[in-house]
């Protein structure tokens, strides 16, 4: 999201982690694309073709590393996904786009946004890490904002998503909503009035 923005929709599966549709309650992740107004699609049950182009991807790259010395750090092997995602998206023709490559299909159509987001807002996406007192900062308009989460929540990473004065703070490792407010830019510090948005029904 930091280098292409939001997305207007996401498909995944029906694992408990995208859905809990089936249990008769939204999870973290579904709150959270209905706060950045991303339509969630999920495939049908037992019905795993539905993401095969990212299964099929998945292959390719595995044949492709299969080929390289093996990455003995992170590091190594990070250079080499990189290395990979830029050849596969820029240099390689794909029979399905009529041999262009994927950066040239992609730049060649304009991008969806999620509704309720037009162009022109500010509309971004910023990662963080809470504080020892509870607060993260922001720049809006060229002026420092403190904003309170909490001390429970201190040293957590999060995930800043800022919609013009509406700002959603998630945590990183699990996409939990810990804050949602609309920023007042009368003040620089925005007390914490509300850890958590009200449940969704």
């Amino acid at each position: 999201t930091v280098t292409y923005g939001i997305p207007a929709t996401v498909l995944t599966d029906n694992g408990l982690v995208y859905t809990t549709r089936s249990l008769g309650a939204r999870n973290a992740f579904q709150r959270l694309l209905i706060a950045l107004g991303v339509h969630q699609k999920n495939g049908a049950p037992h019905h795993p073709q539905t993401q095969g182009k990212v299964e099929r991807f998945q292959q390719t790259l595995k044949k492709h590393l299969a080929t390289r010395e093996r990455a003995t750090t992170l590091e190594q092997l990070q250079a080499q996904l990189d290395a990979f995602v830029a050849y596969y998206n820029h240099t390689r023709p794909h029979r399905a786009l009529e041999h262009t490559t994927p950066a040239a299909a992609y730049a060649a159509t304009p991008r969806a946004v999620p509704l309720g987001s037009p162009h022109g807002r500010d509309n971004r996406v910023r990662t963080d890490r809470i504080d020892a007192f509870g607060k993260v900062t922001l720049r809006h308009s060229g002026r420092l904002y403190k904003i309170g989460v909490g001390r429970p929540h201190a040293r957590t990473a999060v995930v800043m998503v800022i919609q013009d004065l509406h700002i959603t703070i998630a945590a990183a490792a699990t996409g939990e909503i810990l804050r949602q407010l609309t920023l007042h830019t009368s003040r620089t510090y925005q007390p914490q009035t509300t850890t958590k948005p009200e449940p969704s029904n």
